[in-house]
């Protein structure tokens, strides 16, 4: 009998909990939570999860420390961030602490779902790989550990950035729409949107060039997409 995915849960609010856990545990997933910050942070690293579900808004350390904590420790497990704060700039510093998705509440217990599969079902994609880096200029992102060597230092990218660029390289010199990122990398049954794909390109540039504001490899084709050059 295969083993169950272990979800983490680390939220606050009592109710929304009790029915993820109820939800999660009901689609096979053995299921996990802590209330604080501070004892997610324990608890991951006790039971080792294989994703981590994380608000924002948490008692004592905030959704973002704890985010920052749990890639320091080295904990590979993707991270999924539910929060009420829906700015862009939430986002993106959601993205740039070491989140590998971000969704907003109010939300549905269905899309959350898709998002879910889709970044296992990219996991699984990983240990298929036979080749697992890519070269960005000088730097060299190592796709199953989403991490990146730059110019001596090492920096997270998290799973749906890496996963863009993994997509990148392989249509290498071509442009890929926006959409096509899209199917590929989140899936038909998911419900981002264009902004989320340049979200996460506005990460990557951030994290592997030089200049994000004058990109030198990962560009955008006007009117089609972005390449990787």
């Amino acid at each position: 009998m295969p083993t169950k995915r272990r979800i983490l849960i680390i939220e606050d609010e009592k109710d929304l909990i009790l029915g993820l856990t109820d939800a999660f545990t009901f689609e096979g997933f053995e299921v996990s939570s802590a209330d604080t910050g501070e004892k997610g942070i324990e608890l991951a690293e006790k039971i080792n999860p294989d994703l981590v579900v994380l608000d924002l808004m948490l008692p004592g350390k905030n959704g973002f420390q704890v985010c920052q904590e749990l890639r320091a420790k080295d904990q590979m497990a993707p991270i999924l961030i539910l929060s009420a704060r829906s700015q862009e700039n939430d986002i993106i510093r959601g993205l740039e602490a070491g989140a590998d998705d971000y969704v907003t509440k109010p939300f549905s217990f269905g899309e959350l779902l898709a998002r879910v599969r889709t970044i296992f079902r990219r996991v699984d994609a990983a240990k298929q790989r036979v080749s697992s880096t890519v070269s960005v200029g000088d730097a060299q992102v190592d796709l199953d550990t989403h991490n990146a060597l730059v110019r001596g230092e090492q920096v997270d990218l998290g799973f749906y950035a890496t996963a863009i660029l993994q997509l990148l390289d392989e249509r290498r010199g071509e442009p890929v729409s926006r959409d096509e990122i899209l199917d590929v990398v989140w899936g038909m049954d998911a419900n981002p949107t264009n902004r989320t794909v340049d979200n996460f390109i506005m990460k990557l540039r951030r994290k592997l060039e030089e200049d994000p504001a004058q990109p030198r490899h990962i560009l955008t084709v006007y009117g089609q997409g972005y390449k990787l050059v």
